[in-house]
């Protein structure tokens, strides 16, 4: 059975369709029953799943259009994000940021709202120029930014259509370097997040919510020479002198110790070359009002010692806020608090209830392809252009093709 990249989640659905063009995903939306997209299987949950068919985007051809005029680049959906980034430095130019991993494909991370990290960086989905897809009249549709539907569908969850190619925006190629910092406490960064936060083009902090000190400082610079300098100090940490991982794995991770490099094998954590993360792991993860991040963290470091035996790493990012309706960052600047757990699945499910009820004071958005307890009302309370964004897709895919358990157990589809 297909199980997603962690091993942690298996496929329910009885039918895998292997597309490889645009036709393929046509002919299987016009076979009866439920159909859903599937991408490099980066999700931790039966968000893609469905009872008909999966169709796997990720073999088409890596060919991709580049306007220089424009600055963009339209790449089929299936693309991991490390393949585009290879390419396009090549021909020196850039994306504005990555996620942790390139391993994650461009269709699945901007339907999720997934991110990088940086004061100024919004979540990939805002790169998004524009999208094509094939509906549920299994016709080819396209939307561009500045259309009536598009802010609703492009962190769309695949819930009206199967993406088969996207538009980004691209910018002139840069260069960064990585920068560890420890010695940070608790004290100095909850009285002043923002100057932690800020410190340079992609901050994300790695803790275990132990005392005094926050953990690792991950400080990504970006360079306009490769002698520009870094602080030696942010708040009362101190930078690193060796370059050895703050994660305790170290064969996958991008290059560390101030070694300036390509924006592309920097702005990851993890390597293309390499299995990333840990691997036989939980993620959930959740989005605060970067105002609200002192009260935030507080409320989730009150959980240290509870949550702690089934950590791996929490890790902490920002991202700028955008217009897109189910973005987890609509309307509000955000700090962004992950959790990678071990496979523990009952205690996990445990922990992940004591840290939503910590942080439901502050109106936390969960992402939407990792693991969470959110229903219908609870997801109503935190985006408050649901039903907007739900009336879209019912009235693009009236029969709920697209549809499955997990879209309408959180309100994004009406139940059938």
């Amino acid at each position: 059975m297909a199980r997603n990249w962690a091993g942690t989640y298996e496929y329910a659905a009885p039918r895998i369709v292997e597309a490889t063009s645009l036709d393929d995903v046509v002919r299987a939306v016009r076979q009866p029953g439920r159909v859903r997209a599937l991408g490099t299987r980066h999700s931790f949950t039966d968000l893609p799943d469905t009872t008909g068919t999966l169709i796997d985007v990720t073999g088409f051809p890596a060919e991709f259009e580049l306007d220089e005029t424009a600055q963009t680049v339209t790449v089929p959906a299936g693309i991991r994000y490390g393949v585009l980034a290879v390419w396009l430095d090549d021909r020196g130019w850039a994306l504005r940021n990555m996620g942790s991993l390139p391993h994650i494909n461009v269709g699945g991370a901007t339907a999720t709202g997934t991110h990088g990290s940086g004061d100024a960086n919004p979540v990939l989905s805002a790169s998004v120029r524009a999208l094509r897809y094939v509906g549920a009249d299994a016709e080819v549709h396209e939307v561009r930014r500045g259309d009536a539907d598009f802010d609703a569908l492009v962190v769309g969850l695949g819930a009206y259509g199967i993406v088969v190619s996207l538009t980004l925006d691209v910018q002139p190629a840069f260069r960064v370097r990585q920068d560890i910092y420890t010695g940070v406490t608790w004290a100095a960064a909850l009285a002043d997040y923002d100057a932690l936060t800020s410190a340079g083009y992609s901050v994300s902090v790695f803790s275990r919510w132990e005392e005094p000190t926050v953990g690792y400082v991950w400080l990504k610079t970006r360079l306009d020479a490769d002698d520009d300098p870094v602080p030696d100090t942010i708040l009362d940490g101190v930078r690193a002198t060796a370059g050895d991982s703050p994660l305790g794995v170290e064969d996958n991770i991008t290059e560390l110790a101030g070694v300036p490099g390509p924006w592309m094998l920097r702005l990851p954590h993890f390597r293309l070359d390499a299995e990333p993360s840990f691997g036989d792991e939980i993620q959930s993860e959740y989005f605060v009002a970067r105002a609200d991040a002192p009260a935030a963290l507080e409320a989730v470091r009150a959980l240290g010692d509870s949550i702690r035996p089934h950590l791996i790493w929490t890790e902490l990012r920002t991202a700028a806020a955008d217009e897109l309706w189910l973005s987890p960052a609509y309307r509000r600047d955000v700090v962004i608090i992950h959790f990678t757990w071990f496979n523990h699945p009952d205690d996990v499910g445990a922990a992940v209830a004591r840290v939503e009820a910590a942080l439901e004071p502050f109106g936390a958005r969960p992402h939407w392809g990792k693991l969470h307890g959110f229903d219908r009302a609870a997801i109503e309370r935190v985006h408050p252009r649901l039903a907007d964004a739900r009336a879209v897709f019912e009235r693009l895919d009236p029969e709920g093709r697209f549809s499955n358990a997990h879209l309408e157990r959180v309100g994004v589809r009406e139940p059938r």
